[in-house]
């Protein structure tokens, strides 16, 4: 069976998943059987349509251009972060985020989406983007996954506290797992409390930024509000203790014999180094991970060639 891995982003990880998706090419043998690259979410800057990560600044076209031709031209789709939960009508034509759906509309990159009246539009202007449903939206109830992969989706990203709780995950059709997305390294504590709260108001801060750029008069760069969570940035020893961990091992012995067999690995606002760690961790067979750490720790610094 495959194992199919969405990493993050293709903005501010660029350079290192291309280092990533080059070296799973040319050494397939360092890397464990079967896997692959499924996509690579985010979005670009300044998209009000974004969320569950502010990502601020302006997009420009021709980065945008040439992102799509780096990861497209891999057989990886882009997968954008359409899942801004504050969204109102009238942000739905945003001229930016329209220029970006229309620049990637191939019939082959997607869309990941929580708000209902996005999801509406982007389905009747853009047809042609596979839609899935976001972790964002935070269905706790193994009745309502149900009921949501009966939708149209490609994939539906579990809520992260279904980790692990194999009592549950076995309820869910044995047709519909393989369009589960199990999200494995989830930085934040279990039952997080304040996980939507936090969603809300990164979705308020990225409608605020936008309303800001329409601001002629303003000279000031924005300043995100922000919301103060010391868990947010957690690094790949931060969280073996939580009980909706993941191991890499746990992916060999549970999940890929039940049929589940996409995995999100989160990270968009980490430091390349520690997303590095966790795509040693996940990916790399373990006899070969020291090497291809130093290898790959080379080729961000410029000293090694071999991945690029």
């Amino acid at each position: 069976m495959e194992i199919n891995f969405h990493i993050p982003d293709f903005t501010n990880h660029l350079y290192l998943n291309t280092i990533l998706i080059n070296s799973i090419s040319k050494f397939p043998e360092y890397f464990h059987d079967g896997l692959r690259i499924a996509s690579v979410f985010g979005n670009f800057g300044g998209c009000v349509w974004n969320g569950g990560r502010f990502l601020g600044g302006v997009t420009d076209m021709d980065f945008v251009k040439h992102v799509v031709e780096a990861i497209n031209s891999k057989n990886i789709p882009l997968r954008f972060t359409h899942t801004n939960p504050m969204l109102e009508k009238k942000h739905l034509g945003d001229p930016v985020c329209n220029q970006i759906m229309r620049a990637c509309n191939n019939g082959f990159n997607e869309a990941i989406v929580m708000s209902p009246i996005l999801e509406e539009y982007i389905r009747e202007n853009y047809p042609d983007y596979p839609i899935t449903s976001s972790t964002c939206k935070q269905i706790e109830n193994i009745d309502g996954v149900k009921e949501e992969l009966k939708k149209d989706y490609k994939y539906v990203v579990l809520d992260y506290n279904f980790n692990n709780c194999f009592d549950q995950l076995e309820q869910i059709d044995e047709k519909d797992r393989s369009r589960c997305e199990v999200l494995v390294n989830a930085c934040c504590t279990p039952k997080c409390k304040r996980r939507g709260e936090h969603y809300r108001s990164i979705g308020l801060d990225q409608i605020a930024e936008w309303e800001h750029k329409k601001d002629m008069l303003s000279k000031k760069p924005f300043e995100s509000k922000g919301f103060i969570c010391e868990f947010m940035n957690n690094g790949p020893y931060a969280i073996t203790d939580y009980v909706t961990y993941i191991s890499p091992q746990a992916i060999f012995d549970k999940y890929l014999p039940m049929g589940f067999n996409n995995f999100k690995i989160e990270g968009r606002t980490l430091p390349d180094i520690c997303l590095l760690e966790y795509y040693i961790i996940y990916m790399v067979k373990p006899e070969y991970q020291n090497k291809i750490r130093l290898d790959m720790l080379s080729a961000l610094t410029g000293k090694h060639k071999y991945f690029m």
